[in-house]
């Protein structure tokens, strides 16, 4: 029976130490890219093969979220998301795990214990993370999924909102409400859900001939993700379609202080209809997603993987609904 590759063997055939092998696998700080790329091939080559887990939850399966800081901490929504997943996963003997990953951690690659240590079946990335770290962590092996966005660069199952048609349905509402003039809040480029919402924006206002205009495009965030102010434009829409319904509350709050009435001057829609959609004064017109829906669905495309069954198609669109209130 041939002797199982252990880290010092690549360490020795590499000519460093096992600690640099031990970061290298598991994407830690603390090796060059260039370094790790090398430990990977080589553990490749010679069949290394990681220790067997240990399960964080005897006589079951578990898994792991991961979901980057600047959604988490800055965004409700993401936690209401991960309390269907757990309701989800616990209603399956689920055991979830569950990491926020700060801007360094995610800027150095560096994976989170339950990942490294083997003690989840699988993963969920959850919102967004940068690229780099996506592929890092997919280098483990271990199933993944992603839930609420996509990667064009990188292979992977996901499920997603309706962001394209749900954003069109806003977009088309107002438009036969009698606006015309109808801009769009949410830096595009931020993520994949902003963008689809985007293009559901854009889709409707090309199907009705009407103006697309830069200066009604008001970017709400930074280059890291956070929401950033945002001023209202020279010449004013008489409508916006808005990428959230936080965002959407905090734009009815400047049109307030700005002497515009919401709706009668100025038609606000949401997406996602949670806790700011009815805070809001006007209440908020929004697009409801099924937070409940997406998480069965993301669970049992993991467990499927987790099983090396494929997942039953790369992307789920799950299905949201209308909810009109008083904003427009």
């Amino acid at each position: 029976m041939a002797k199982a590759v252990r880290m010092a063997d690549i360490a020795q055939r590499l000519g460093i130490s096992t600690v640099s092998v031990s970061k290298g696998l598991a994407g830690k700080e603390g090796v060059s890219a260039e370094m790790r790329a090398k430990i990977l091939a080589t553990a490749e080559e010679m069949g290394y093969q990681p220790p067997a887990r240990t399960n964080a939850h005897p006589g079951g399966e578990s898994i792991g979220i991961l979901v980057a800081d600047r959604f988490f901490n800055e965004n409700a929504f993401y936690s209401n998301l991960y309390r269907a997943v757990l309701k989800a996963a616990t209603e399956q003997d689920i055991s979830v795990l569950m990491e926020i990953v700060l801007p360094q951690a995610e800027k150095s690659c560096n994976m989170p214990t339950f990942l490294v240590n083997r003690k989840v079946d699988g993963l969920i990335f959850m919102g967004g993370i940068s690229r780099r770290y996506l592929a890092t962590a997919v280098q483990t092996g271990v199933p993944f999924m992603l839930l609420d966005f996509y990667d064009d660069a990188i292979a992977a199952d996901c499920v997603l909102s309706d962001n394209t048609s749900g954003s069109y349905t806003m977009t088309e509402h107002l438009i036969s409400t009698g606006r015309r003039n109808i801009g769009f809040v949410g830096s595009v480029l931020s993520t994949s859900s902003i963008m689809d919402r985007y293009l559901g924006y854009v889709k409707a206002m090309l199907r009705a001939g009407l103006p697309i205009r830069d200066d009604w495009r008001l970017e709400d965030r930074d280059d890291q993700g956070k929401f950033v102010p945002f001023s209202l434009p020279h010449e004013m829409p008489d409508a916006f379609v808005c990428n959230c319904d936080a965002v959407a509350y905090n734009l009815v709050e400047i049109l307030k202080r700005n002497g515009y009435r919401v709706p009668q001057d100025v038609a606000v829609t949401g997406y996602d209809d949670y806790r700011y959609s009815t805070i809001c004064s006007p209440q908020l017109t929004s697009y409801r997603v099924d937070l409940d829906g997406m998480a069965k669905t993301v669970v049992a495309q993991l467990r499927r993987k987790m099983a090396h069954k494929p997942a039953i198609a790369p992307t789920v669109i799950v299905p949201g609904g209308f909810v009109r209130r008083e904003s427009t």
